[in-house]
């Protein structure tokens, strides 16, 4: 029964305040549990005069910090508030062993969060109060709960001094789970007095100063490091009172943060307050009801949603939401982790919906009236076609020019300088490493003097001019897959290779104009996972097969034998002792030390910092050692790497830097001239695949590049330099896809992980010109560095070239699945092309590829194999005609979707190998 008290004190406030100014008609009364607390309607009352609530635009969100604190009883019998748990996105817990636990996933009940709900839409919600005290703010609180009917006027004084209770932090004597719970009594009742103690007399929180160990305010140092600077923290006070009719909630918040001495474990200011209070009932855990608002707090849209609130609907909706996103598991028998994990890629959308509104397009629209010649944008989607000639480069230009300023002021950041240093080397190693190799297949026709001379030409033009700076220029497999097949057919046929790769570079030329005026490059949309894989795996095949070639060459050259014949000097055709063992085992050791280092970059050992710079220049670093290992071994013969000096050309004896059209020793056949288109169009469907693709790749959403790509004006840069370079013999290139990755790693900048487990988040990309400029000069310097390059052996460059192979399989998919040919199901991955295709449907998948890669290597073993870029091609009707007759379009989407995760950070066994589909 309500004493006069109550009708004085309602009296009394309704003279200090309008309540009919404040109430929120939009939510509804519920027959609830928690909610059952008075019929008198909710309102929202701000305290500060003059209406201090804020437009939506003129508030700041914070990183979050919250800590729980329950009722408790201490070893001396006294009433405390003690720390159950803390929340940094992750919650930890104080473990009965006596240390902190592990950060975790939250796992709430769901009727825990139907309560928060329900009592939201009923407690007292308090918003942007002026108050900068602990007991400031309990008065108001308590002030607001009487005037709403949630609990007595006679029973303020003790809830007051309840909430004023001392704060106290888990230690191995103390803690939730070693203390009893508290249930608070009225005062004046009795035995209760003595059994569970109230605090009187109890001095503000800010004047005490115990004898005791005080907290520090500080926390765990673990803990202290990880908050952000400018986090805000929330207080959720939860505990039992004995003489409430119902349980209660109370939400403030502050108008601005205030720092409580003495309350939290971390020097952090306080913005939100939770207070849930109420009698003990079997079917209500307090505990769990303070998990549930101490988890939302730590979530980063419903605590938006708390800073921008303008009334308890918006806190109501904010809740709604974040049941929506939630998942409940039904009370069934325990299911396995494996069925739990089918939970990750619903968990996955629904928190793409959460973070990624539809909405967010409708925000957006109204942007488009402020362009200044009154018409919306174009399409800014760079392989959109416009329907004109030369269109999509005309676009490309004006995307990306206007923004060349930033492209040279963004440079100055010691982030930049560092991958300058990294991206050379990086660079460096594949240019030797083919150039030794294009100089074999060639006979010396090119070699590293004349790639070094064409990506520091190319690389440095194309950093200057291009539309995606962040591309890396240079030569790949597929390339010298190309000029091994292009050597062949010339020399079977009589005819000048160094003349007719002038021919192919004019036939380039002339291609990319016509391609690029038809705005070709939106084709690359038709190039599925399908082919990429089919192509990648081939082309990994064709290294691994090469380098064991080499090998079974040098043993032919030099067998083992019981008698040599020993010359003071090496003699061609004459055997050399031990020359076949030491090549076998500086190829083998490059490669394991490479792979080794590569392994090590992802394991355990060494803080991060120094095994990534360990594993980032793991093949230099190969190389260096191995070669150091075969210049100490000082009577055994190795073949070396042939480096010109200074810019002599690698062979001068059979041509010059200027290669004549017509022909250097003999006139180039006019049928030829001609004929040469067709090798030209496989070069450039080679340029187009690796080109487009990588830059498929680093536009990629994840990775927040602001300044656009340009698919056109690349592709025309990279194939004209390229042909022009033919006329001076040196190789046509191509955009790498594991150094333009590399690259774009190296200058992407990210956010600090404020909790262990948590992903780091992309704050900006360092999208600029110079970086790709300067790796260019360097290369261009490293050609005086013949004096060192002639000591590494040839051996050594096959392991490198084993490796490649090797670990560019690691990111096809197409290898997984042969793997799983030799696997029983029950130990295949949980992998949506394996968990939602039939197991004999995905083998014959598989066994298509296969058999499409079989043709291709025949193909390619014969006269026939500069047709191999064509055959290619034909994979592309195949996928999207032939095959969705034997398929059903939810097995093609699983067996040939492009799932390739954006890798950032990596983890154990995860690259950019994993990333990349094409081996470069």
């Amino acid at each position: 029964m309500e004493g006069p008290g109550q009708e004085a004190y309602e009296e009394r406030m309704r003279r200090s305040l309008d309540p009919e100014g404040y109430e929120d008609p939009g939510i509804k009364s519920s027959q609830i549990s928690l909610g059952e607390m008075s019929t008198v309607s909710a309102t929202d009352v701000d305290l500060e005069a003059g209406g201090s609530r804020r437009p939506l635009f003129q508030r700041e969100t914070h990183e979050g910090y919250v800590e729980l604190h329950e009722l408790v009883m201490d070893s001396t019998k006294d009433l405390c508030w003690m720390e159950a748990s803390h929340w940094l996105k992750l919650e930890e817990d104080f473990k009965e062993e006596g240390h902190w636990g592990q950060p975790h996933l939250s796992f709430l009940t769901y009727r825990s969060l139907l309560e928060v709900r329900w009592a939201l839409a009923k407690g007292a919600v308090l918003l942007d109060v002026a108050a900068d005290s602990m007991p400031a703010i309990v008065h108001i609180l308590i002030d607001q709960m009487i005037y709403e009917g949630q609990i007595k006027p006679q029973d303020s004084d003790d809830i007051l001094r309840m909430l004023l209770l001392r704060h106290k932090h888990p230690s191995e004597a103390e803690s939730t789970a070693t203390l009893p719970p508290a249930q608070l009594q009225r005062s004046g009742t009795g035995p209760s007095d003595t059994e569970q103690p109230l605090l009187r007399e109890q001095q503000p929180l800010e004047m005490r100063r115990l004898g005791g160990k005080q907290a520090s305010g500080d926390g765990p140092p673990q803990l202290h490091e990880k908050i952000p600077e400018d986090a805000e923290a929330t207080l959720v006070l939860v505990g039992c009172v004995a003489f409430l009719e119902q349980p209660t909630l109370g939400f403030v918040r502050l108008k601005a943060a205030v720092t409580l001495d003495g309350v939290l474990d971390v020097s952090l200011p306080v913005r939100f307050l939770f207070v849930v209070l109420g009698p003990d009932r079997p079917h209500i855990s307090y505990h769990e009801i303070g998990r549930a608002v101490a988890t939302m707090m730590s979530e980063r849209v419903f605590r938006r949603d708390a800073y921008l609130a303008d009334g308890r609907q918006d806190l109501v909706r904010g809740v709604e939401d974040f049941l929506e996103a939630s998942i409940v598991l039904p009370p069934t028998e325990s299911p396995s982790e494996q069925l739990l994990r089918s939970l990750v890629p619903l968990q996955q959308e629904l928190l793409r919906r959460r973070y990624q509104p539809p909405e967010t397009a409708l925000v957006e629209d109204p942007l488009k009236d402020l362009w200044l010649n009154g018409s919306a944008p174009e399409d800014d989607d760079p392989l959109s076609r416009t329907g004109r000639p030369f269109g999509g480069l005309v676009r490309d230009i004006r995307r990306r020019y206007p923004k060349y300023l930033s492209d040279i002021k963004d440079f100055l950041s010691p982030q930049c300088l560092a991958a300058v240093i990294f991206i050379y080397f990086a660079a460096l190693s594949p240019a030797v490493t083919f150039g030794g190799l294009l100089s074999e297949k060639t006979e010396g026709m090119m070699g590293v003097s004349e790639l070094l001379i064409s990506t520091c030409v190319q690389c440095a033009l194309f950093s200057i001019l291009s539309a995606q700076p962040l591309l890396v220029v240079g030569f790949s497999g597929p390339l010298l897959v190309f000029e091994e097949a292009f050597y062949s057919f010339c020399s079977a046929n009589d005819l000048e290779y160094i003349v007719g790769r002038v021919w192919i570079g004019f036939w380039l030329i002339l291609l990319v104009l016509v391609v690029v005026a038809c705005e070709g490059s939106f084709l690359v949309r038709y190039l599925s996972r399908y082919t990429q894989e089919i192509f990648s795996f081939l082309i990994s095949l064709i290294f691994i097969f090469e380098t064991f070639s080499k090998l079974v060459t040098i043993f032919k050259d030099h067998p083992l034998t019981r008698h040599y014949n020993v010359q003071d000097r090496v003699q061609p055709n004459v055997p050399e002792p031990n020359t076949a063992l030491l090549s076998l085992v500086l190829m083998a050791g490059t490669f394991f030390l490479a792979f080794f280092l590569r392994k090590f970059k992802n394991s355990a050992f060494l803080p991060g910092r120094a095994r990534r710079l360990i594993g980032d220049f793991g093949v230099p670093i190969s190389i260096f050692i191995m070669a150091l290992a075969d210049f100490f071994i000082k009577d055994t013969y190795t073949q070396k790497l042939k480096v010109p000096r200074g810019l002599e050309v690698t062979n001068s004896s059979a041509r010059g830097w200027f290669i004549n059209p017509r022909g250097e020793k003999k006139l180039f056949p006019i049928w030829m001239m001609f004929a040469s288109v067709v090798p030209a169009l496989l070069v450039f469907i080679l340029i187009f695949l690796e080109t487009q693709i990588t830059t498929l790749i680093v536009s990629k959403p994840e990775r927040k590049l602001v300044k656009g790509s340009g698919f056109h004006l690349d592709l025309l840069l990279i194939v004209a330099m390229g042909g022009l370079a033919a006329l001076l013999g040196m190789p046509w290139l191509s955009a790498t896809t594991v150094r333009t990755i590399t690259h774009a790693n190296a200058l992407t900048v990210m956010s600090k992980a404020t909790a262990p487990g948590e992903k780091s988040q992309i704050l900006e990309v360092k999208e600029q010109r110079i970086s790709g400029l300067l790796v260019a000069v360097l290369i261009g310097v490293s050609i005086l560095m013949e004096p060192i390059l002639k000591f590494i052996p040839l051996a050594v460059l096959f392991g490198i070239f084993l490796y490649m192979g090797v670990t560019s399989l690691f990111g096809i998919q197409l290898f997984d699945r042969i793997l799983l040919l030799l696997m029983p199901p029950k130990y295949h991955p949980d992998e949506p092309y394996v968990t939602r295709v039939k197991t004999w449907r995905m083998h014959l998948f598989t066994f298509t590829q296969i058999i499409v890669l079989v043709l291709l290597w025949v193909v390619k073993s014969t006269p026939a194999s500069l047709a191999l870029p064509f055959v290619l091609i034909l994979t592309v009707p195949l996928r999207r005609f032939l095959l969705p007759r034997i398929f059903r379009d939810i097995e093609l989407k699983c067996l040939d979707a492009d799932d390739a995760v954006v890798t950032f950070e990596e983890v154990e066994g995860t690259d950019v190998y994993n990333e990349v589909q094409m081996p470069s």
